[in-house]
């Protein structure tokens, strides 16, 4: 079975971005993390500790988007996936979006997002 947890819209002020300007001031940025993965028995016993505990993962993300400055929010994406698959073996694939707001791109549009979905071992 497979069955999907989902973090949306877990926002951030960071430091990430290709100009100097956005590595100095800052922005949000925000995530979406789907994990797939089976939860069929904790949700049949009730047992937090047989599931992804969607609060450590939070904490997890919060870390990672905080402890380096990355130019690129394909980047940023691709290490969350990473780290993720790494420190829960029971994630059968996971995708993530890193979305960041006040883009300077000359023009007004609502944000720019980045997605990564991999497979555990792939």
């Amino acid at each position: 079975m497979t069955n999907i947890i989902r973090i949306k819209n877990a926002s951030f002020y960071a430091y990430h971005g290709a100009l100097q300007e956005e590595q100095s001031m800052g922005g949000k940025f925000e995530a979406d993390v789907d994990i797939y993965t089976d939860f069929s028995e904790a949700a049949v016993k009730d047992d937090l500790k047989l599931t992804i505990n969607y609060h450590d993962v939070y904490k997890f993300i919060h870390k990672l988007v905080h402890e380096k400055k990355y130019y690129l929010i394909e980047t940023l994406s691709l290490m969350i996936a990473d780290e993720l698959l790494k420190k829960y073996p029971n994630i059968k694939k996971i995708a993530v979006r890193v979305r960041k707001h006040s883009v300077p791109v000359g023009g007004v549009l609502d944000c720019v997002e980045a997605e990564v979905i991999k497979e555990n071992g792939k």
